[in-house]
């Protein structure tokens, strides 16, 4: 069945959906043999040639769905101009060309969500703003139950106590939060918290939607099964219920 070559291109994992419309428009896919820049061909796979930055379109690439519990001060992404460590570095032995989904800044730590499927990445960043991301949040000092309240509603996020890693050895100085909100909050959060002189000092993603890091190493990786893979599919915006149960 012929399909328009950027998506064939991100279904085989060479590229994001949006890299591979740069690579056609830049004449570095080819169609049996013969350069396209027309972002609207088709061509099918079982039946053409396709090559994308030099490597050839497979009919059968594997699909991979995967969670990585990202480490503090590694981009967020496959490749820096600056040399820093990425989330390639993490994939070590993975054969796949995957793709993270959405961002996680350099200093934060935790859940990232990579595939080679560029229909369920496409899919996804384009609510990204509005899934439900679950984090852990260090600020410096300590909030009060009545604070936790009106900074919630204030930022539009569900905020809560949890364990103090630090507690039982008596020197907890700066606090650890649980946040549910939506990416399109997280400025909201920092500023708030700023104002309000509880400056975010560490940030960890525990939760995306219906997944979480737990039981997954720092700097470690886990496949997702088909269940998992089909919950996230049909992953859930975040609402106002959840936003106003404070």
């Amino acid at each position: 069945m012929e399909e328009r070559l950027q998506k064939l291109i991100a279904r085989a994992g060479i590229a994001s959906r949006r890299h591979a419309e740069q690579l056609i428009a830049s004449g570095q896919v080819k169609l049996n043999g013969k350069i396209v820049t027309e972002l609207g061909t088709k061509a099918d796979p079982a039946k053409d040639r396709i090559e994308a930055a030099g490597r050839v379109v497979s009919a059968e690439e594997r699909q991979v769905y995967l969670l990585l519990n990202k480490p503090p001060e590694v981009v967020g992404a496959m490749a820096d101009p600056a040399g820093r460590k990425t989330l390639r570095n993490c994939l070590r032995g993975l054969p796949e060309r995957v793709y993270p989904v959405g961002n996680l800044e350099y200093a934060a730590s935790g859940l990232v969500f990579l595939t080679n499927d560029g229909d369920l990445a496409a899919k996804m960043l384009k609510d990204w703003d509005h899934v439900e991301q679950v984090y852990h949040i260090k600020v410096k000092g300590m909030l009060t139950l009545a604070d936790l309240a009106s900074l919630g509603k204030e930022i539009g996020a569900h905020m809560k106590v949890v364990r103090q890693p630090d507690a039982t050895r008596g020197r907890a100085a700066n606090f650890w939060y649980e946040v549910t909100i939506s990416a399109a909050k997280m400025e909201t959060m920092r500023r708030t918290l700023m104002k309000a002189r509880h400056p975010i000092e560490k940030l960890k993603r525990i939760g995306l939607g219906p997944l979480t890091v737990e039981g997954i190493p720092r700097g470690r990786y886990r496949l997702l099964n088909s269940k998992e893979v089909e919950d996230f599919r049909h992953i859930k915006k975040i609402t106002k219920k959840v936003t106003s149960k404070l």
